[in-house]
């Protein structure tokens, strides 16, 4: 009897152990008081784990809106007396007696004298992580071509705005848990700066991306691949060991040739499941980006704000919540990526093949592509004066076909223009109304020229003076190269049987045909009814490289459904004049009798009109 009782209460005994432990792994903010003092982690520099104190000040709740909490702390050890609250410490995980209070996640911005930071409990990373779902488009969110560090900040605050106060004003906090805190520090407090690295750029290029991005929070910085780094850490163990609380942790957007990536710090690893930032790498919600191992290569001090100099290494994971707390991924294989292949041929005669992969989203892929193409005719052909390109290639969608590329641009901006033609039927793709897209890969053959290649169309005319209907007479179009060189092209144009009256022959350059399309065809080119019709209207667009001729003249017509059609019936015509309320009609007075497309090799600039009597 005395022995089962021992044995009863050393079992008891070890329940009471365990089970409060097992049940308390983290420490809710309601037990939180001042004074109380906790250990951080983080790694400062390579890959070592460093242990700061944290003295906690108090805790601010949000009692307005989200209902939000954060702790305020202050921080002591290591280099923080000197640098302040570091960039990139973003998620550094918090321990009071063993269990985890939360993620080292915002500061008092720029020039504080201490390192006061806010605490995003854990509490509250874990639970914004469990909604699930797709990522929506963001329909009204557009990126503005070309580039401009306004045009871009524009469309990031469009599509993005998490660089906020914990709050807008001191009335939405209460301060709990210490006295002298005054509750407007709550609209001072800002997520850390995320250190974005870059890697392979030209500084021309990157700039503008780089101010619009530090408006918006982060921290951008050049730094090449942590891969090789990580490699020769300890003989490679750094790679093969497993995440730990503490350890960086990268957000991959563009591997490669080129690179840019996001890094912070770990919070907690629960099984596969991994907790970072403690604060958005930009609120997109349901991602999916590649969770990537990082280098700490220094810290960098300074007065206005100090960062980890960090990059991106191997991928070990998915990152798929971006949350107002939190972003959360799963260790293991990463997401598919679009694979990007530019292959750059000069005039000099060399030949480059750049290969690179980026993320599949609706503002990062059309941003990203942009500055693959601009930042490889930057780097390897003239930055100042005229030159030429000639692209060629198709971006793939998953299910629905390619969208064709070949065109010539030519000028002062001419990586510009071609780096625009090819991105903008990609931004119109992904933020199309019908469905979602995903763009399956992108290949480009680019052939570069030193030299300016455009022609004017000087004049036209026929051969003869007599056009009949019914027959064909050879259109003459005089080019005037860049050089005054004369170019002659003929172009054989039948006239239709039906003819009568006076025609015109109209020969114009590619953006002139379009503005006339609009004014007199009330043909708008994106006004779409589905997908597959938006995928042809983007094959069809007009090229700088075409001379574009149109016979025209006086004849009933309409726009059904966005298709002009020239030319139709007395009867077909009042059939869709009795169903004009349906908005898919509208009648055209000008008709389309005929219309060629001649290929050059010249931009081609100008339109000149012919007027053709028909006789009977």
């Amino acid at each position: 009897m005395k022995t089962r009782l021992l044995i009863g209460a050393f079992a008891a005994a070890l329940y009471a152990a365990a089970g409060p432990a097992a049940q308390s792994r983290t420490f809710p903010v309601d037990e939180l008081k001042a004074g109380m003092v906790g250990v951080g982690k983080t790694v400062f520099e390579g890959d070592r784990l460093d242990e700061f104190k944290v003295h906690i000040l108090g805790v601010l709740r949000n009692v307005i809106g989200p209902r939000r909490n954060l702790i305020l702390a202050r921080l002591e050890g290591g280099p923080l007396a000197t640098t302040g609250v570091i960039a990139g410490m973003s998620g550094s995980p918090v321990y009071i007696d063993g269990r985890l209070v939360g993620a080292v996640s915002y500061s008092l911005g720029q020039f504080a004298k201490e390192p006061i930071a806010g605490i995003t409990p854990i509490g509250e990373m874990t639970e914004a992580a469990t909604f699930a779902g797709p990522r929506r488009a963001a329909a009204r969110v557009e990126l503005a071509l070309p580039i401009t560090p306004e045009g871009l900040r524009a469309s990031l605050r469009q599509a993005f705005s998490w660089a906020r106060p914990f709050a807008d004003s001191p009335a939405d906090v209460q301060v709990f848990g210490a006295s002298g805190l005054n509750a407007g520090i709550g609209t001072l407090l800002r997520p850390i700066a995320t250190p974005l690295t870059l890697g392979g750029f030209d500084a021309s290029v990157i700039d503008p991306v780089a101010s619009a991005f530090s408006d918006q929070g982060f921290a951008p910085v050049m730094a090449g691949s942590a891969i090789a780094m990580l490699a020769q850490d300890s003989g490679g163990s750094a790679a093969a060991r497993p995440l730990r609380p503490g350890d960086p942790v990268g957000v991959a957007l563009m591997s490669g040739d080129l690179e840019i990536g996001a890094t912070g710090t770990v919070t907690d690893v629960d099984g596969s499941r991994v907790y970072a930032f403690g604060h958005p790498f930009y609120g997109l919600g349901p991602t999916r980006f590649p969770m990537t191992r990082a280098y700490v290569h220094a810290l960098l001090p300074s007065m206005a704000s100090s960062m980890k100099i960090a990059s991106t290494g191997e991928v070990i994971g998915t990152v798929q919540q971006d949350r107002a707390t939190t972003i959360a991924g799963t260790l293991g294989a990463g997401p598919a990526l679009i694979p990007v292949r530019i292959s750059l041929a000069s005039d000099r005669g060399t030949k480059k093949t750049f290969t690179i992969a980026m993320v599949n989203d609706q503002l990062f892929t059309p941003l990203l592509a942009y500055l693959s193409i601009v930042n490889t005719l930057t780097s390897y052909e003239r930055q100042n004066g005229a030159a030429s390109y000639v692209v060629r290639g198709t971006a793939s969608v998953r299910k629905h076909g390619d969208v064709a590329f070949e065109d010539l641009f030519t000028g002062d901006q001419s990586s510009i223009g071609a780096a625009a033609y090819v991105v903008a039927p990609i931004n119109v793709l992904l933020r199309n109304a019908f469905e979602d897209v995903e763009l399956e890969r992108l290949d480009l053959e680019i052939d570069a020229s030193e030299q300016p290649r455009n022609a004017t169309i000087d004049r036209v005319w026929i051969d003869g003076t007599r056009v009949k209907p019914g027959t064909r007479v050879d259109l003459k179009v005089l080019l005037r190269t860049y050089r005054g060189e004369e170019i002659t092209r003929t172009v054989p144009v039948e006239i239709p049987p039906s003819a009568r009256g006076t025609i015109s022959v109209m020969v114009t350059d590619g953006t002139r045909l379009s503005q006339w399309e609009s004014r007199e065809l009330q043909v708008q080119p994106l006004q779409t009814r589905d997908l597959q019709q938006m995928l042809r209207v983007l094959n069809n667009a007009r090229k700088n490289n075409r001379l574009y001729v149109r016979l025209l003249g006086r004849d009933q017509g309409a726009v059904v459904k966005g298709e002009s059609l020239s030319s139709l019936p007395p009867s077909v015509m009042a059939v869709l004049e009795s169903d004009r309320n349906g908005g898919s009609f509208r009648p055209l007075q000008n008709a389309v009798l005929g219309e060629w497309e001649i290929a050059t090799d010249y931009a081609i600039n100008g339109s000149r009109t012919l007027s053709l009597p028909i006789e009977d």
